[in-house]
């Protein structure tokens, strides 16, 4: 028997023009072409079919934020876990897992990609590293590393540089680096390890290209296990140490912590998260920088806290470095007028969710005065809203900051056409982008 979800209104259909019509009939979000230029593929499903099969991915694309935002509040019905393990290196999961237990000290499966209850303990350990006050703390360094990394860059004189490569990726690897305690010099392994996790959620591999990342993420953990064992007899003032060292007080007095094996897959995440999104969304400022009026209304705000928050937070809505992430029906379930089968692999799209014109009014208008900003869900929602948040956040209004003292007149070096984006349904990220500028 199917489990309705209560609807204020099943999302009218509207009448699709005939290119809509056939990018509904034959489009799919694996098309790396689509993924790159995803917008009227979303404004298809959003009004002819909000709730859509892509059959060559095997997965239903959620594409309304009210949808989206239902899905999320509600994890028994639509499990985090089972939707996340199914995407993982999908088809060939078993095959990866007996090459990380041989190669790479064990088979860690995501502790925070997990269900509740068992998703509620985690996340409350996890939190421990990602306080607020702490993150506060932060901010002082984190704007040196920034102020750094783009000064060196400008310094060289060329005026001219790759924003993604020679920003936005050594910046974000330089500050997670320093957070977690590990070794400097690390870009290239870094970049490399993201790109091989980042790729087991894209539905995007060969065999030969699973095995390649595998190989990589096994290096990966046996170089994190050696730095979590050197924390756990000796920890320092870092991410390693508080996750390796995490400890809750349960209503009896009794203490809890985490596993070795939780441990490993939360500082994984944290390395990988922490960089690979960041980078994506700095690397999409950078983009938006070339638009005609962006730096001219980044550097009017980009003095005043508020009012550079909010345009933080409307370049969150507008790219979202996130573009979908995966959900497991339990049971059947209808959403929106369409029936669900249980155990169906469904993709909340975020990048449509925020680009639906019932929420954000004309929402290819780049507008830091919308009063529904903080409705973005860019971050995702519910009890699995991404727990580094307000560390993202941090590091993308510093790197806006300083890109606005420190560059100016930002053009694209390639043709608009000509960027390419990283192979993925699970993010949007552009992999190498050419700019000219000034130095200010």
């Amino acid at each position: 028997m199917a489990t309705q979800i209560p609807e204020d209104r099943v999302s009218e259909r509207l009448e699709l023009t005939p290119d809509e019509r056939t990018l509904l009939a034959e489009g799919t979000l694996s098309d790396t072409q689509i993924q790159a230029r995803p917008l009227a593929f979303y404004r298809a499903m959003r009004h002819g079919d909000p709730i859509h099969y892509d059959e060559k991915l095997g997965s239903w694309l959620v594409t309304r934020h009210e949808d989206i935002s239902k899905i999320q509040s509600d994890p028994v019905t639509f499990s985090v876990k089972h939707g996340y393990s199914e995407q993982q290196a999908r088809g060939m999961r078993e095959e990866f897992e007996a090459y990380l237990r041989e190669h790479g000290g064990g088979y860690f499966p995501d502790a925070i990609m997990s269900d509740p209850p068992y998703h509620t303990r985690i996340r409350k350990l996890m939190e421990q590293a990602f306080t607020a006050h702490r993150v506060k703390e932060l901010e002082p360094r984190i704007s040196e590393v920034v102020r750094d990394v783009i000064a060196d860059v400008v310094a060289k004189g060329e005026g001219r540089c790759d924003a993604v490569k020679d920003i936005a990726v050594p910046l974000t690897i330089r500050v997670i680096v320093e957070q977690l305690g590990l070794d400097h010099g690390m870009e290239d392994r870094i970049s490399r390890w993201s790109v091989a996790v980042t790729a087991q959620i894209g539905a995007m591999q060969s065999r030969e290209t699973m095995l390649e990342n595998a190989a990589q993420i096994a290096e990966l953990q046996n170089y994190l296990i050696a730095k979590m064992k050197e924390r756990e007899a000796n920890p320092r003032e870092d991410m390693i140490s508080d996750l390796v060292h995490a400890e809750v007080t349960n209503e009896d007095g009794s203490k809890e912590r985490l596993t070795f094996e939780e441990a490993v897959s939360l500082v994984r995440a944290t390395l990988i998260a922490g960089n690979d999104t960041t980078a994506t969304a700095i690397g999409n400022l950078f983009y938006v920088l070339t638009r005609p009026g962006m730096a001219e209304l980044l550097e009017s705000v980009a003095d005043d806290e508020r009012q550079l928050n909010r345009f933080i937070e409307e370049h969150l809505r507008s790219e979202p470095p996130v573009r979908a992430l995966s959900r497991m029906t339990t049971r059947e379930v209808t959403v929106n007028g369409t029936t669900i089968p249980a155990h169906s692999h469904m993709l909340l799209v975020y990048g449509s969710g925020n680009d639906d014109e019932t929420v954000f009014p004309e929402p290819r208008k780049f507008d830091i005065t919308r009063p529904n900003l903080g409705r973005h869900v860019a971050f995702g929602g519910g009890p699995h809203r991404c727990i580094g948040l307000a560390l993202a956040r941090m590091e993308v209004k510093v790197a806006a900051r300083e890109i606005a003292r420190q560059m100016k007149n930002i053009r694209l070096a390639i043709p608009e056409d000509a960027i390419r984006y990283t192979p993925t349904v699970a993010t949007r990220t552009i992999e190498s982008l050419p700019i000219t500028f000034e130095a200010r």
